[in-house]
This record gives C-alpha cells, structure tokens and sequence, in this order.
C-alpha cells in the first residue's frame, strides 16, 4: 500500500506522496495512473516529496502524461504545507530543491495548519536559448506564429520551466484547448511549451487561462502566473505587482526590482488522504 495525498492549489491538483519514507517505483507511471479521473484518483499529475543533501526537502513533479517537469508553482505550496502539517518541520521558513533550482517558501501558518504559501520563485529566465525557443530576440517580447489560421505575438519567459504568454481580447470564450495543443509543440520551442492566454483587466489584474505541458488546460499555473507578471511588465501593461485572476482563483505576484526575484503568494489546501493498493494500478 502507498499512502498519499490528494491537494490542490487554486484546482491545480496534485497526489502527494511521501518519498522519504516509502520506496516509489515507476514514478512516470504511477503518475499516469493515479491522475486518470475515471479509473485513478483524479489529477494534473503526481509531486512526490523526497530527501534532500542540499535542501530541507526535494520536490519531482510529473505530468499526467508521466513526464517529469522542473517545477510546478501551485504544487511546490502545496510540499511546503504538506511537510509542516505532518510534522516534518516546525520550520516556517524552508528550502526546496527542484529540477528548477532552490526555492524559498515562507509558510503562513493559522491554527497549526499552513493556510497560504509565499514562494521565492527565484529570477526570471529571459535568454532565448535558456528558455528555451528559437529567436534571436533577448528578451523574446515579439515571437510570431501561427496556430489553426490565427496569428499569435508571444513573449517567452522561464521560471525553470519554459511559458509563452500571449495577448487576447477575453479569456472566457477563447478556445484554449484548439490553439494551446498546437502551440504547445510548435517547432519554436526545442522542449515544448506551456502558453498563457491573458486578458488585460488593468494595471493591477489581468486575467489568464493556461494550457500545460503534458497536462492540457488546468484550473491555474504558478510559474504561468509568474511568467505572465513578467511578460506583462515587459510589455508595460502592468506594474511589477499584480494580481493574476486563474480558474481556480487568484495569486499575488511581484517582480522585485530590487532583487530580481518573482515571488508567488497563494493558497494551498489538503482535499482528502488515502491509500493506494496494488489490485487497482
């Protein structure tokens, strides 16, 4: 039996599994299996939480699809509430390693329980061939190309996993799965791509729906949220603080001048706790 459990992050959710204390084999398929809705558990993917030499714990990540990817924003809250909400850590401030480098989480802790998570998502990546994509611009603000006869400006951005962020008119009815599934293996993009649909409310707000890699469209993205904050301050239509309306809610994002850093403040919530046994995998 492995013991796991289902959270989420603004309906961006994730099986977490305790990689410390149980051996997890075939994490790639184990990962297509637990997120299959109808005969799984239901889920964007599976985050393991692991040992560590160099951090207080380490996060993987993979897809539905079973591919593993450097780092997922709202799940990386999520490892910081589940290892202090299990007595992991009486730490409120922790390190994480990632494929995509350290992360700092400061956790926001009411009644014993972590309730919302600010994460030092670190600097963002702006060097085409880091990203990475096929462009001789730095930074990447005006990449064109087309998908199902429409045409699309896009500004590429990495926060340790590549986003190309894209304006529109409205979010709502914008068909993200026609375009998004195309984009996302676009011949601009070496390791394939998650794009960013985004509406400008204001200077403060803007407005996003998200196609993953490997996972299709999901309720919100972490490091979409944090990439499209700092395409949209590149591109002037927002301050380097804004509030980034997702599906599944809202995150608060900030470019921070004097750092460098993009940092993430946002929810994380435990849904429910099981047991996985080998007669249904």
């Amino acid at each position: 039996m492995i013991q796991f459990t289902k959270m989420q992050g603004l309906g961006n959710d994730y099986v977490y599994i305790d990689a410390i204390n149980q051996d997890i084999k075939e994490p790639s398929s184990l990962a297509q299996f637990v997120s299959n809705r109808n005969f799984g558990i239901g889920s964007d993917g599976l985050i393991l939480i692991c040992k560590s030499e160099i951090a207080d714990f380490k996060m993987r990540m993979f897809n539905r699809d079973g591919s593993e990817a450097e780092m997922c924003g709202n799940g990386i809250r999520c490892v910081g509430k589940f290892v202090y909400d299990k007595g992991f850590t009486q730490k409120t401030e922790i390190t994480i390693e990632t494929l995509a480098g350290m992360k700092y989480l400061q956790l926001n802790v009411k009644d014993n329980k972590v309730e919302t998570v600010r994460v030092d998502m670190g600097e963002p990546i702006l060097e085409p061939e880091k990203i990475p994509v096929v462009s001789t611009e730095h930074p990447v603000k005006t990449l064109h190309t087309t998908a199902e006869g429409r045409d699309f400006t896009m500004t590429c951005v990495s926060m340790g996993n590549p986003h190309a962020v894209t304006i529109v008119e409205a979010v709502k009815p914008f068909d993200v799965a026609k375009y998004g599934k195309v984009l996302e293996v676009d011949k601009a993009f070496p390791k394939r791509i998650n794009v960013e649909f985004v509406e400008i409310v204001d200077k403060a707000r803007v407005k996003m729906r998200v196609w993953e890699r490997g996972a299709g469209e999901t309720l919100a993205c972490g490091t979409g949220a944090c990439a499209t904050a700092v395409a949209c301050y590149l591109n002037g239509y927002t301050e380097r603080k804004v509030v980034i309306e997702l599906l599944g809610g809202e995150l608060q994002i900030e470019w921070n001048e004097e750092d460098n850093h993009v940092y993430m403040t946002g929810p994380a919530v435990t849904v429910f706790e099981g047991e996985l046994i080998e007669e249904g995998m």
